[in-house]
């Protein structure tokens, strides 16, 4: 296949949008996955989205939104959790790459969310560096209690809704790009059993007539 033509937010979320539809409904079409391919990526890359996405091994996001070399620039962490490097890879992926699109992907059964909300109940954290992942989580945690979400989907969404903001918050690159309508940050929630996307967060989709909160 050749090089994908994105020119903006929406048409970028579209396309992964439809991937994972394919994915859902067992129709993948595995785009871009071939020698010819690798050829033609090998001197340059222009992906369509950078993912950030948790590190659990179940979100792989080339496999979930039926795409193939060249087409997402990922980043991810455990429990999308972000420090300066995650900060300057997106920020080279949206500066560089031109990327028009940024989704962060969080999912259910995350254990870093469920590690923070048992750290609030009990006070027991966990050792080492898994701590610090921990902590950057709480923040989502204690935000989803004190608006009355408790339940686990509930506190998934906020987390990935803070993300968003927080992401906005501390990158100027980003937050000037999605103020122009040149970039959107939008936010999904994956549920593990049944392959579903779905949309809990958007920060400059809402003049495609998406919207989430």
């Amino acid at each position: 296949m050749s090089e994908i033509q994105i020119s903006t937010p929406r048409d970028a979320f579209e396309l992964l949008l439809a991937g994972n539809q394919r994915f859902v409904t067992g129709t993948s079409e595995h785009p871009n996955q071939d020698a010819a391919r690798r050829a033609e990526t090998a001197p340059s890359q222009q992906p369509f989205a950078v993912l950030f996405g948790c590190s659990d091994s179940r979100l792989a996001a080339e496999i979930i939104f039926d795409r193939g070399l060249g087409d997402l620039f990922v980043v991810r962490t455990a429990g999308h959790v972000m420090g300066p490097e995650v900060l300057g890879s997106i920020e080279f992926g949206v500066e560089v790459l031109g990327c028009p699109l940024v989704v962060i992907l969080g999912h259910d059964s995350c254990g870093a969310v469920g590690a923070a909300c048992a750290a609030l109940e009990d006070g027991m954290t966990p050792a080492g560096y898994v701590r610090d992942v921990v902590e950057r989580v709480t923040p989502s945690v204690l935000a989803a209690r004190a608006a009355g979400r408790i339940e686990p989907d509930e506190v998934l969404a906020e987390h990935v809704r803070h993300t968003a903001d927080l992401l906005l918050d501390r990158s100027r690159v980003l937050a000037d790009k999605v103020a122009a309508g040149r970039t959107a940050v939008v936010g999904l929630r994956y549920r593990l059993a049944d392959g579903t996307a779905e949309l809990v967060a958007s920060r400059g989709l809402e003049a495609a007539g998406m919207s989430a909160s």
